[in-house]
């Protein structure tokens, strides 16, 4: 249960955001169901030797379009038992029917998730009063604090307008902004001083932390792809950073351009250049690093063998294996 009031949401959130945080996959078994001991592996990994400060789960990177109602619940309370109270809990729980998404959200917090994240509902395309009435529903409705979700991958970008009224709301206490680096700054400079922002792009990670003092990588599977227990480059330039040492942080983060490079290629590239939902690829890179990985769910296609034989090779070039 939640241990803070829904009036306090927002300082919560700003007491409990901090460091690096992962956006788990959603592993599947051969028959096509979770698979829910590699769910827990997984997150046995990212607590224990990979360092992160707080988890992400059911969200973009989870297929959360693909999971029924009763395997979002049980990912969510699996990933909350897993985690022990070691790391804080952000619970995707968003869905097309404001009544589902009351009801995952409800259920999230009951069993443990510290916070939920709510992205806006894929279809019909609404107007800003449509869509101010859809969240203030949701949000009426729950006393979690809730994070919203501006994405590429959601076919709507929230106007400014419409996450200035949002964020008003006494339990709305951060967004997650999945767009260009422009965008991030715009909404940053629009409601920062009253909700978090955070933008998922490791490249832009050390510059929003030295000049837009930001606290909290929120999130992406890139803390995982790009690491290892024994090689950790963005826990040490972040460490760094938020010490006030940028000039050994940039240092450290200079280690990680030739991996930027295959992550350009391998995963936001593809979606880029093709339109492509690189989970796929996401799945494919972890589970070569230790994550559990594995299939995807229908429409998304499954990673050929060339594929990835050819992302083995390109980690072993740049020594990630």
């Amino acid at each position: 249960m939640i241990d803070y009031a829904r009036a306090d949401a927002k300082q919560a959130a700003r007491d409990s955001f901090h460091g690096i945080w992962a956006a788990l996959t959603t592993p599947f078994a051969a028959g096509g169901g979770v698979d829910d001991d590699a769910l827990v592996r997984d997150v046995e990994r990212l607590a224990g030797p990979l360092r992160m400060d707080g988890l992400f789960c059911t969200g973009v990177m989870a297929e959360f379009w693909s999971l029924s109602m009763p395997e979002r619940q049980r990912s969510v309370r699996l990933v909350v038992e897993a985690s022990a109270g070691r790391l804080p809990v952000l619970a995707h729980t968003g869905h097309h029917s404001a009544a589902d998404t009351i009801a995952l959200t409800r259920q999230a917090a009951d069993a443990g998730a510290d916070f939920a994240v709510v992205i806006n509902p894929y279809y019909p395309a609404g107007s800003d009063d449509g869509l101010c009435a859809w969240f203030t529903e949701v949000l009426d409705n729950v006393d979690i604090g809730v994070w919203l979700f501006d994405t590429n991958y959601s076919g709507v970008s929230l106007s400014l307008d419409l996450i200035k009224r949002l964020a008003d709301t006494e339990n709305v206490c951060g967004i997650k902004v999945g767009h260009d680096h422009a965008r991030y700054l715009e909404i940053l400079a629009a409601v920062g001083d009253r909700i978090l922002v955070c933008e998922p792009s490791e490249a832009h990670w050390l510059e929003n932390i030295r000049d837009h003092g930001q606290r909290v990588y929120m999130s992406s599977a890139s803390p995982y792809l790009i690491q290892t227990p024994s090689w950790q480059p963005m826990r040490e330039y972040t460490e760094l950073a938020l010490s006030g040492d940028f000039d050994a942080a940039a240092k450290a983060s200079a280690q990680l351009d030739p991996v930027r490079a295959l992550s350009t290629k391998w995963l936001h590239g593809q979606w880029v250049a093709n339109r492509i939902n690189p989970v796929p690829f996401m799945k494919a890179w972890g589970e070569l690093l230790g994550m559990s990985g594995g299939l995807v769910r229908p429409p998304l296609s499954q990673v050929t063998q060339q594929q990835r034989d050819e992302i083995r090779k390109d980690l072993e070039t740049v020594g990630l294996i």
